[in-house]
């Protein structure tokens, strides 16, 4: 079972946010380049999201879809809409709002635990002040998505044990883009590179070093997670997503589907 939450989830303008969906929108949001003010007040109530274009509130419970109603009764001429799933039929046409719905026979596990961590070290030739051999350790959380077996995606002890396997192959590795590899011998790589804060001519270990196709980013560092676990997942399996932290106010947030 979980042992409970750990995860903060904070967006790029510095905002704690209350859940993954909330993380997410502010994500769209950023990646769309439309500006946001969080947990803006519409009159005596606070919505999610405030833009240029109108406000969107997360509807993740009954008192969520209850505000929403207040708003839209209270508000008229303001334009807000919810985004979240549906908990009344009635409340999508309502509501003129976007509610995704799960059937019974799909669903998804999420799995948070303190003990899914890894350390690392990387190198990131360029940006100025990551272009330096250095450190993390980094959490992560894992989401797994498919059509249920006897009324569960994965039993979440199995689920735990595939993801520490891959964590561990990835544990006290170093992580660098195989453009950078200059040569190698059978015992290790040579790895050089002119960056923002020098020349960097390195001969690692192979048995400690992980060469990756792109730059050694969270982004690329959680596809390799999911590449890791989609080995050992069970076939009812068909989506799985990874969020990598480094350190509180960093994450990158990757979903990949898996044949």
């Amino acid at each position: 079972m979980l042992e409970g939450r750990f995860v903060r989830y904070r967006d790029g303008n510095g905002n704690m946010l209350r859940s993954r969906t909330e993380h997410s929108i502010a994500e769209l949001l950023r990646f769309l380049n439309i500006e946001y003010e969080y947990n803006s007040g519409v009159g005596s109530e606070r919505i999610d999201f405030k833009t240029p274009y109108g406000y969107i509130e997360v509807v993740e419970d009954k008192s969520d879809l209850d505000k929403l109603r207040r708003v839209k009764s209270t508000n008229p001429d303001v334009k807000v809409i919810g985004i979240g799933e549906g908990i009344v039929t009635a409340s999508v046409e309502e509501l003129e709002s976007l509610f995704t719905y799960k059937s019974d026979d799909y669903a998804s596990v999420v799995v948070e635990d303190p003990s899914l961590s890894f350390d690392y070290a990387h190198i990131l030739p360029l940006v100025n002040k990551c272009s330096v051999l250095h450190g993390h350790t980094s959490s992560v959380v894992v989401e797994l998505m498919g059509s249920k077996k006897d009324g569960m995606v994965i039993d979440f002890s199995d689920a735990k044990r595939i993801i520490k396997q891959a964590l561990n192959l990835l544990d006290h590795k170093f992580f660098i883009s195989s453009k950078y590899m200059v040569d190698e011998d059978d015992k290790h790589y040579r790895v050089a590179f002119d960056g923002p804060n020098g020349v960097f001519d390195l001969k690692v270990p192979k048995h400690t070093t992980f060469i990756l196709e792109g730059e050694a980013t969270a982004e690329n560092l959680a596809s390799v997670i999911i590449e890791e676990i989609a080995k050992s997942i069970p076939s009812n399996i068909d989506a799985i997503g990874v969020y990598i932290y480094e350190g509180v106010s960093k994450s990158a947030h990757i979903v990949s589907r898996i044949r």
